[in-house]
């Protein structure tokens, strides 16, 4: 099954607490990220997911937007573009686009 295009309605989950401080700046915490966007992908689409990577370095920014990739178990991969919320680090999904 190809990994589906998505806006925010499947995905209008907002992850709370995604922030860790690292160096006195806050950042995202990846490991955090990736978990939360796999069991929602696997719990709202029904699509069971090989892995996520999100990248580490994003700063708390409430309005930026970032994309992790997402690798469905049958090899399909997909954008997950998530947007930071607000300074606590809630982030929502904003598209899941599947790569060509």
């Amino acid at each position: 099954m190809p990994m589906p295009t998505r806006r925010g309605a499947a995905l209008a989950a907002v992850f709370a607490a995604l922030a860790l401080a690292a160096c006195g700046d806050t950042v995202i915490d990846e490991g955090k990220a990736e978990d939360a966007v796999q069991a929602d992908v696997e719990q709202s689409l029904d699509i069971k997911v090989n892995s996520v990577e999100c990248p580490s370095d994003v700063d708390v920014e409430p309005g930026k937007t970032f994309d992790c990739v997402v690798t469905a178990a049958n090899g399909d991969e997909a954008t997950a573009t998530l947007k930071i919320v607000n300074e606590d680090a809630d982030v929502r999904f904003v598209n899941l686009e599947a790569q060509k």
